[in-house]
């Protein structure tokens, strides 16, 4: 039976294929986001991976619908697997935002399902950190989340040389667009065709923007200026202020082909421009006041960070830490009179925190060595009576023997 395309297994390393996913790497990343998140006061919330359909077709129109995975359940409702948190986000603050001081701030690691074609970088599922601040229009709020993108990616030893943030404005494109007496009901065609300015040729470029009343040069010079808008200015001085100005640059290339957004947008990429984007977000000012229907009106802005992307700049920039078995003590059972005395020093040791194997049917103790040194176990114990343990650490080979009651206090 094999597992569907674009979807990953995740088993315990040594890894047994090239073609499966790490749990140890996996948990690492997530440890990093949580971590990371945390220390910026954000708080962990989640919701459910099946939602209504419209939820999503709401925010992003009808044509969403042919990159999900939907189907009408049995009591009738048209539903699909989440493609993104945002809009659960969205629905959750609008029906409880009132018991929650402003600004909210919160992140989620959700796994997301999109039914497209699969590419480096881009399965057909994947888990995500989203973290986002909910009620505060001040450009400190961007700031804030900037600041814990890099800080995210610093977490796991990237550096200035590894990653950039290239921070743009959907407000600065909107002023460019009105100048140039842009149609107002083309200006969303506008912005989609600024997005896929690097990934489509001159030509290309050219005939789209004249149809929409503008020269590719015009928008190449706007976009090789670079000058940052007053808001823009905000966020960088913020950022100097905390010394990280230099992960920073602002680049009119990123727009963010989504409709919803409203003013800063922002995307993290590998300074070697090896790998699709590693995040991407900005501000969504009227996505919760669309969700709930006119009934809640919230500024809110966020980012998302995939895992497939990140861990393959982590392996390409050797990261990754190596992911063994983290077996503090393995406990021996030479002499089977003293089984019952060994399972109470294993409950104990477990219960104050320690990782313990042991084997768990007779076996010779040549063989259940051989499992502590399997295990990569630090310290190997075991009765030599009924009141004393024998303690040994296998990288030192010191050995000590300790009372039964005692042994905790002789692991390092």
């Amino acid at each position: 039976m094999e597992r569907l395309p674009g979807f990953r297994d995740f088993y315990p390393e040594p890894l047994p294929h090239s073609d499966v996913g790490s749990a140890d790497a996996r948990q690492f990343i997530f440890d990093k986001w949580r971590t990371t998140a945390r220390r910026y006061g954000f708080r962990e919330y989640d919701g459910p991976p099946l939602e209504p359909l419209d939820l999503f077709t709401t925010k992003s129109g009808e044509e969403i619908v042919g990159q999900l995975y939907n189907f009408t359940d049995k009591g009738k409702r048209a539903i699909a697997l989440r493609p993104e948190m945002t809009p659960t986000l969205a629905r959750m603050v609008a029906a409880h935002e009132r018991n929650y001081k402003k600004p909210i701030k919160w992140f989620a690691i959700p796994q997301l399902f999109r039914y497209e074609r699969q590419q480096k970088g881009r399965l057909r599922e994947h888990f995500q950190f989203n973290a986002d601040l909910i009620g505060e229009t001040n450009p400190a709020a961007d700031a804030e989340l900037n600041a814990l993108l890099i800080d995210t990616l610093r977490s796991f030893g990237l550096t200035e040389s590894d990653f950039v943030i290239r921070l743009s404005s959907r407000n600065a494109w909107s002023d460019f667009f009105k100048q140039g007496r842009g149609d107002a009901a083309r200006e969303y065609e506008f912005y989609q065709a600024i997005d896929k300015l690097e990934r489509t040729s001159p030509e290309e470029n050219e005939k789209k923007l004249t149809a929409l009343g503008f020269s590719l040069d015009a928008v190449n010079t706007f976009i090789q200026s670079g000058k940052p808008t007053a808001e823009l200015q905000s966020i960088l001085d913020n950022l100097a202020a905390r010394g990280l100005r230099d992960f920073v640059k602002v680049d009119y290339h990123v727009i963010r082909g989504l409709a919803y957004y409203t003013g800063t947008v922002f995307e993290a990429f590998d300074a070697k421009g090896e790998f699709r984007a590693i995040a991407g977000g900005g501000r969504y000012d009227n996505l919760v006041k669309l969700i709930s229907g006119g009934k809640v009106n919230l500024p809110a802005l966020g980012f998302g960070m995939g895992d497939v992307v990140l861990l393959e700049l982590l392996k390409a920039r050797g990261l990754l830490p190596k992911f063994d078995a983290n077996v503090d003590v393995f406990i021996l059972v030479e002499d089977e009179n003293l089984r019952a005395h060994s399972l109470k020093l294993v409950q104990d040791l477990r219960t104050a925190g320690y990782a313990v194997e042991y084997s768990l049917t007779i076996a010779k103790s040549d063989k259940q060595f051989k499992r502590a040194q399997e295990l990569k176990a630090t310290y190997t114990a075991k009765f030599e009576s009924d009141s004393y343990v024998r303690i040994r650490n296998l990288k030192s080979r010191e050995e000590i023997v300790a009372g039964a009651n005692d042994v905790a206090n002789h692991l390092g």
